[in-house]
């Protein structure tokens, strides 16, 4: 049955609306960032800020010592002042926690610089929660400062169960390096994060956050080392990074919403992925993610909106825009069949509806066959899907690249595309 009317004009609309105005989401150009970030800085030093030097608290840098105390006794100062303070981490310094709990709300603004680094142990040991370094309750928060948070990781990924094929391993046990929980007008900017237990960064329920010029890496084959890992949070920038790890270099899950993605460099990693959502039959919501001015190289996905069979909810409002690919696996790919178990999980009825999605001037060569590859359920169809100027090649010269569609509603074809995209199914 074709379209209605009305359906075919909204459509349109949706395609034609400017990048960052699409489905009504407040992006803030870079521009803006800039402004703001100079009329912050000129605001801050205007006013009297209190530094406190960790050492100050009793931190060692002698690669042996647990300076937990030194940070708690620090942050805590610094919490309970009336006027803005910045907790100072002196560089070309290591200093080793086995944790960190940064928990608030605090009375005023505070900044941490961290310009050397702060290491994890290179041992297996319980981390309340699975979370090594935690802000939780936190507004009006500024980390940056040009060093290092390191997760020492190794001794993780060798333990863990997708490594080590005997028992005993570990599977969920490694924790989260970074994590940012209720946190409001956060702002971390010009840090390296390496080498994390598992997830390196991980946003959880924040809402105005700010991450730029940031480096994540972690070795190709370390299990679990998401870049960052955006969920139930709202109003983030990612901007001008560079992510490579053994996971995806960005997962965006459920509960997010105006999520701009801009200037990321990724690879090795999983790609830029939606999901999974509706895993265990749960209902997830995505909306109102813009990505553009990615550059991927060698990763075992490229732009990808995974969902369980069985969930509910809805992934709405996605573009994907400008983004170079070089010896990318898989470079678009829906897979609503998402199963990441060792059982082959069950055919259901119900599904995560996926909808409004543009692929817009995407350029590059693919390491597999399938270039395209848009796998949607048979009960809840993808609707909505958009492909505009997509030029993909095979990464081996002489070789061809395919495209496959099915369950797909309401599909649009736009300006020149290098390989037929399937017709709708």
């Amino acid at each position: 049955m074709r379209p209605t009317i009305y359906f075919v004009t909204l459509f349109v609309l949706i395609l034609l609306c400017s990048s960052s105005s699409c489905f009504g989401r407040k992006a803030h150009s870079k521009a803006k960032h800039s402004s703001k970030s100079r009329h912050a800085k000129k605001t801050n030093e205007a006013k009297q800020v209190q530094v406190l030097n960790i050492e100050d608290f009793g931190a060692k840098a002698d690669g042996k010592s647990d300076n937990f105390q030194a940070f708690k006794k620090a942050w805590e100062k610094a919490c309970n002042s009336s006027e803005s303070t910045k907790i100072m981490v002196p560089k070309d310094k290591t200093y080793y926690v086995k944790h960190i709990n940064f928990t608030g709300p605090c009375h005023s603004a505070i900044s941490i610089e961290i310009q050397g680094t702060i290491k994890s142990f290179p041992q297996m040991y319980d981390i309340p929660r699975r979370l090594w370094i935690k802000f939780e309750d936190v507004r009006n928060i500024d980390v940056y400062g040009g060093g290092t948070i390191d997760g020492n990781g190794e001794v993780w990924w060798k333990n863990s169960c997708r490594i080590k094929k005997t028992k005993p391993c570990q599977s969920q046990s490694a924790p989260t390096a970074l994590t940012y929980k209720n946190c409001t007008n956060l702002r971390m900017r010009n840090l390296k994060l390496m080498n994390a237990q598992q997830m390196q960064v991980n946003f959880q329920d924040c809402n105005g956050v700010e991450a730029s010029e940031l480096l994540v890496v972690a070795p190709e084959d370390s299990p679990n080392t998401d870049g960052i890992h955006v969920t139930r949070t709202s109003n983030i920038n990612i901007l001008d990074s560079q992510i490579r790890t053994g996971d995806d270099c960005i997962s965006i899950v459920n509960g997010s919403r105006n999520v701009e993605v801009r200037n990321i460099v990724c690879g090795p990693g999983h790609g830029i992925s939606i999901g999974s959502l509706g895993e265990d039959k749960t209902e997830n919501y995505v909306t109102d993610i813009f990505v553009k001015g990615a550059k991927l190289t060698g990763t075992t996905n490229g732009l990808r909106i995974k969902t369980w069979q069985g969930g509910s909810g809805i992934a709405r409002n996605i573009v994907f825009e400008d983004i170079q690919m070089t010896n990318v696996s898989n470079p678009i790919i829906i897979n609503q069949s998402y199963c990441d178990k060792n059982k082959k999980c069950q055919t259901e009825k119900s599904a995560v509806q996926v909808e409004n999605v543009i692929y817009r001037n995407i350029r590059g060569t693919s390491a597999s066959k399938m270039a395209i590859n848009l796998k949607c359920s048979d009960s809840v169809p993808c609707r909505n899907i958009a492909v505009e100027n997509v030029l993909l090649t095979a990464h081996t010269e002489g070789e061809k690249v395919e495209s496959f569609c099915t369950n797909v509603l309401s599909m649009q074809t736009l300006n020149p595309n290098s390989i037929p995209i399937c017709s709708v199914h």
